[in-house]
């Protein structure tokens, strides 16, 4: 069984800390390892990477890069040799030739993620939702601090409705920068 999730990435217009209308928001839905431990590495992964190349351009950019690299992630699943399972690739352009991949069936790394309208639904069948929170600043400063939240076990209204009122309702478990999150959540450092 998958563990999803939905992730807002949050640029706030007033640096309050406060949602306003006029926040740029992304969001992504996850569909496997949404649990804290894994979604927290893996924005710390992210940060890390967007911080040594100085590419955070707010959460459009910070959400697509996240979806990018959990989809990289998944694809040495399928460079093990398996003949039912191998893709034959040799150059990275070799994975955008469908030829190549005819065989796979449901391949992860071309599934388990959307990029989802928040004025629409949640799906409803998520298990927790967090959000990131990236302060307004010139990309060619010096990094930011991410802001996140965490909640609990689906501790937020589960069903098909408006996605506010869920990230509006739920109970966090966790709110502050994301280094304290991966102390206190995380078991393991990544």
């Amino acid at each position: 069984m998958s563990t999803r999730s939905q992730l807002r990435f949050v640029e706030r217009v007033d640096q309050d800390g406060e949602p306003t209308d006029n926040d740029r928001v992304a969001q992504v839905y996850r569909h496997s390892d949404g649990y804290p431990e894994s979604v927290l590495r893996d924005l710390a992964q992210l940060k890390e990477l967007l911080d040594a190349t100085r590419a955070e351009r707010g959460p459009g950019y910070t959400a697509a890069s996240f979806v990018f690299l959990d989809k990289l992630s998944t694809v040495d699943l399928y460079l093990d040799g398996d003949p039912d399972r191998t893709i034959d690739a040799t150059q990275p352009a070799d994975l955008l030739d469908a030829s190549n991949m005819e065989h796979l069936d449901q391949p992860l790394f071309l599934l388990g993620h959307g990029v989802e309208n928040p004025a629409d639904g949640i799906h409803g069948d998520e298990e927790y939702l967090y959000v990131v929170e990236l302060p307004t600043q010139n990309p060619f400063e010096e990094p930011s601090k991410w802001t996140v939240k965490v909640s609990g076990h689906s501790a937020f209204p589960r069903w098909d409705g408006p996605t506010e009122e869920a990230f509006e309702r739920a109970s966090w478990q966790f709110h502050g920068p994301l280094e304290h999150a991966l102390e206190e959540m995380v078991t393991e450092p990544a």
